[in-house]
């Protein structure tokens, strides 16, 4: 652990056991940065309040490109339902990744804007599935009827 700044606090320094077990936002990059000719490639952020704005900036990204993909997911012709599976997965892959991630950094109201349009879109899949499941019983006992 390395200190930018050197601060002088009154009060006692924390022990490292206690430092590890806390939890904060892990901020990685693959080139990595620079500061006081020291590379660092890991950072994490432990205040929620800062935490919140770079973790809504990469949340709302993941969103803006989801959206597109599972509108046309739902608008294709499939007869088979691949593609309306395979936007119920994106969409549970997405929730399940916000739930595990970044639930603790995010705000209420952004977690219900994004919970109430992908709830649509999961209706939405999950009727047009059902259509596709009825339509294949009606076909396969209408063929075996005397």
């Amino acid at each position: 652990m390395y200190s930018l700044l050197e601060v002088k606090k009154k009060g006692k320094v924390k022990p490292k056991k206690s430092i590890k077990e806390l939890s904060g936002f892990m901020m990685t990059s693959k080139k990595g940065f620079t500061v006081c000719e020291v590379l660092v490639k890991n950072l994490e952020i432990m205040n929620k309040n800062l935490a919140n704005g770079v973790v809504t900036k990469q949340v709302l990204k993941k969103y803006n490109k989801l959206i597109p993909l599972l509108t046309e997911l739902l608008i294709s012709d499939d007869d088979s339902g691949d593609s309306f599976r395979e936007a119920l997965n994106h969409i549970e892959k997405f929730r399940l990744e916000i739930k595990n991630k970044y639930r603790e950094f995010l705000k209420r109201k952004e977690l219900e804007m994004m919970s109430k349009q992908l709830t649509l879109l999961k209706k939405e899949a999950d009727r047009r599935m059902i259509e596709i499941h009825d339509a294949y019983l009606a076909m396969k006992t209408s063929g075996k009827g005397k």
